[in-house]
């Protein structure tokens, strides 16, 4: 049996890089899943793979930073699988890089919304669910960046260090109701975004490639198991808590 078996799952940003690792992780753990991303065409892959592997998942297609269209995410959970149990925001996305004085407004502005106000926005209609059903767990993507900083990635930093805030806020609120609420924090791990970023500061990102410990970048799949593993009953006293899985990176 799996650690996720008879759960119901929701994952944002699931059409590739982490949030499909999640996705399948979910279901290969026993979970049914709903599979959320903005593009149709990567959301619908995540769905074949999983039913490829013997998994059931549906698809929805989803802005998360339109109120109406995650209401409308959340509700296939409850109407496709009849509740939702565990929910994984890990859709996010980065504006621009450079330095402080260069950034524009409306690109710190909307780093901040793709990465903070989204993360709340679903989490708000993913707690009403759960607190009709007495129970739940949440698991939001952070980024180490936002324990230490990160040159020429400011709003993104910021960004998700306001996650970790939320994410322990949420989780003093929603404790006593059956929710637990954690984050969990990559290190440098080997998606498309990252890749995009390295060939956007390459001054910098040798520096990344090399800022773990362990002397590698991660890969999705590594992060896909420590969020299942918070999901899970084996995690059930745990709660407010930012999980570092970056191969040592925040202690170097």
């Amino acid at each position: 049996m799996g650690l996720l078996e008879n759960k119901i799952g929701l994952v944002t940003g699931a059409g590739g890089g982490i949030g499909r690792a999640i996705a399948e992780a979910f279901a290969r753990e026993g979970a049914k899943v709903v599979v959320a991303d903005f593009n149709a065409e990567t959301a619908q892959e995540t769905v074949e793979l999983i039913k490829a592997a013997g998994g059931e998942a549906v698809i929805s297609i989803a802005d998360v930073s339109d109120e109406d269209a995650v209401k409308a995410m959340v509700n296939t959970a409850v109407t496709q699988f009849g509740g939702l149990d565990i929910a994984c925001n890990s859709a996010a996305l980065s504006r621009g890089a450079g330095p402080i004085h260069q950034f524009e407004r409306k690109v710190f502005d909307d780093t901040l919304t793709m990465c903070l106000t989204n993360t709340w926005l679903c989490m708000k209609y993913e707690l009403e669910v759960m607190l009709a059903a007495g129970k739940g767990s949440i698991v939001n993507i952070s980024s180490n960046s936002s324990l230490k900083g990160q040159p020429y990635n400011t709003a993104y930093a910021a960004a998700k260090s306001g996650v970790n805030i939320l994410t322990k806020s949420s989780a003093a609120e929603y404790g006593a109701q059956g929710i637990r609420i954690n984050a969990v924090s990559p290190g440098v791990i080997r998606t498309p975004g990252v890749e995009k970023y390295f060939e956007e500061q390459p001054k910098i990102a040798e520096g990344l490639k090399r800022s773990a410990v362990m002397g590698r970048i991660g890969e999705p799949n590594e992060i896909a198991e420590a969020v299942v593993f918070l999901c899970s009953d084996r995690a059930s006293f745990i709660t407010g808590q930012l999980l570092s899985v970056d191969g040592g990176g925040a202690v170097k």
